[in-house]
């Protein structure tokens, strides 16, 4: 199966896409988790389509942070420090914004993400580390979600109006289309804004005005809850930014006496959508009066799936790395081939987990993966609502074990909780189900878990997972999701054959959410159907998972994204 060949050739980068973090690889720890890789994955996949893009982010000197447990799961964080002369190239010059009436010198170190057909995507990564700035403007870009909401709005500034004028700085300068991933980039906009009333020498936005910059802008929105969407007291705003122009039009960010990015970036977008298509009817509600699409997030095939699945693929489904469609045909790849590959993957996670925790697993022990930010409304302890029930499945039905992985936010001391509570359940259920911690979560760790466990559990609160990638991931290695219906999930779904639902009614619909019921369908479903399927009818699930790589693997990838961006907001 072959679809031709869409590639975008140009000298020329029409599209700037602007990304808070973007996951590059793990020796660069200039990201936090799914937004960050998802954007690493959408240039990656845009090199390979020949899409004419740049990106623009921060630097982020002291990374995103190592993590520590202690003996009773608390997370401790210290710098995750990297050498940038490493990976990146220095550019000689320089560009200026305005931080509360001084001027921040910027520079700017560039990454060229390469794709298969050799096409090039410069990245961007802006740095405000400079002898010629005062000690706190040097530290602007040193921390990813940092600091405070002042440390916040000067990061932004630096993304936003920074970002657009290094761009023009390195010759970039016929941008047809402005991609802002999430708001944090939404100052982009209102300088986009700002330069057109200067030249028209306009006080005030007209229709006219606002449209030259609404014409020219994308916006993805990444959350589903009003908190978590950026806001600053307009005090504030006016303290940091100065004189705008733009600001004399309030009607284009203003909530609740507050600037909120998020509302700069939709009034100043012809195209806004959400990540997964429940997320964007959620959005939808969110911003009413807004028609938020959908462009359903997915990952970069290539970098998601392990060396085996690629061995395995390069033989049975040739042009697969140029073509994620092509994994539309892996029914046809042999059971036996489809084992040995996921063999192979399995050995090389559980050899990690024991070098790294000591944790005594065993590779022919039915292994649950969990791997995700943690907080709350992810639910990570849903699992152990019922210990007692977990050990009885454990005693007569079939043993398992689960490795868990993922970093709290700093500041967020619920998500810490979190880490103890899966700690305290850790010790037990000692001497009937192991269950270990592998510290510092990041892409290297991503792609073993999500490619060597034999099932991938995601336990969301609904509506609060817009999307989530990592079930793709998994997909990719033909490893089955246990999820509750939301976010991708709503989409990938097909019990018995992508996987399973969690906590759905008898109509095969997602349900308000409630733990104890949840907890007790994803106990019956481990119980009654997967661990008996494993353990018993290997033919079956070995089926599973060609389903999830034909199935889900060859549509959930941003080959397929990416193509949706360039149909409908690019290029429209």
């Amino acid at each position: 199966m072959h679809r031709p060949e869409v590639t975008f050739m140009s000298s020329d980068r029409r599209i700037a896409y602007f990304s808070m973090e973007i996951g590059l690889e793990t020796a660069i720890p200039t990201y936090s988790g799914g937004l960050g890789v998802l954007a690493g994955d959408t240039v990656r996949s845009a090199a390979d389509l020949g899409v004419p893009m740049a990106a623009i982010t921060l630097v982020h000197r002291k990374g995103y942070f190592f993590q520590r447990l202690d003996e009773s799961g608390w997370q401790r964080e210290e710098p995750a420090l990297w050498v940038l002369e490493d990976f990146l190239e220095e550019l000689p010059g320089r560009v200026q914004v305005d931080i509360e009436g001084r001027v921040v010198q910027i520079r700017a170190w560039k990454k060229d993400i390469v794709g298969v057909t050799g096409h090039v995507v410069p990245i961007y990564l802006l740095d405000t580390d400079l002898p010629e700035n005062s000690d706190w403007d040097r530290t602007v870009t040193h921390y990813l979600y940092g600091g405070d909401a002042h440390y916040r709005i000067c990061q932004e500034v630096v993304l936003g109006i920074g970002g657009l004028r290094m761009l023009r700085a390195v010759g970039h300068d016929s941008i047809e289309r402005f991609h802002m991933n999430e708001g944090h980039a939404a100052f982009l906009a209102l300088e986009l804004l700002d330069e057109r009333l200067k030249a028209e020498n306009h006080v005030e936005a007209s229709a006219a005005d606002i449209e030259s910059v609404h014409k020219r802008c994308v916006f993805t929105t990444h959350t589903p809850v009003p908190a978590g969407h950026d806001k600053f007291p307009m005090d504030m705003v006016r303290h940091v930014l100065g004189d705008k122009r733009a600001l004399a039009n309030p009607r284009l960010f203003e909530s609740d006496g507050a600037l909120n990015m998020t509302y700069l970036a939709l009034n100043l977008s012809r195209f806004v959508n959400g990540v997964a298509k429940r997320h964007a009817e959620v959005a939808t509600q969110m911003f009413s009066g807004r028609r938020v699409e959908a462009v359903t997030n997915g990952v970069h095939a290539v970098t998601w799936t392990s060396p085996s699945f690629q061995e395995l693929f390069d033989k049975h489904l040739p042009g697969w790395r140029a073509d994620s469609l092509s994994l539309r045909a892996a029914e046809s790849i042999p059971r036996s081939d489809v084992l040995t590959a996921h063999r192979r993957t399995k050995e090389y996670l559980i050899h990690h987990v024991n070098r790294e925790t000591n944790a005594g697993f065993d590779v022919d022990i039915f292994t649950i993966g969990f791997a995700r930010r943690v907080a709350t409304y992810k639910r990570h302890t849903l699992l152990f609502q019922d210990i007692e029930w977990l050990r009885q499945i454990a005693k007569t039905v079939g043993a398992f074990q689960i490795v868990f992985a993922g970093k709290a936010h700093p500041h967020d001391q619920p998500g810490k909780e979190l880490l103890q509570q899966i700690y305290q359940a850790k010790n037990a259920l000692r001497d009937h189900v192991r269950i270990t911690y592998l510290e510092n979560y990041d892409m290297e760790v991503g792609k073993l878990l999500t490619s060597g466990a034999d099932l991938w559990l995601n336990t969301p609160r609904p509506p609060l997972e817009a999307s989530g990638t990592s079930g793709m991931k998994a997909a990719l290695n033909g490893v089955p999701s246990l999820s509750i219906l939301d976010g991708w999930w709503v989409e990938g779904w097909i019990e018995n054959i992508t996987g399973w639902a969690i906590g759905e009614d008898e109509h095969g619909m997602a349900q308000a959410p409630d733990d104890t019921r949840d907890a007790t369908s994803l106990y019956r479903k481990l119980e009654n159907v997967i661990l008996p399927m494993y353990y018993h009818d290997r033919n079956a699930y070995i089926d599973i998972m060609r389903h999830c790589i034909s199935i889900n693997g060859s549509f959930f990838n941003t080959q397929r994204m990416m193509h949706e961006y360039v149909l409908k907001a690019y290029f429209r």
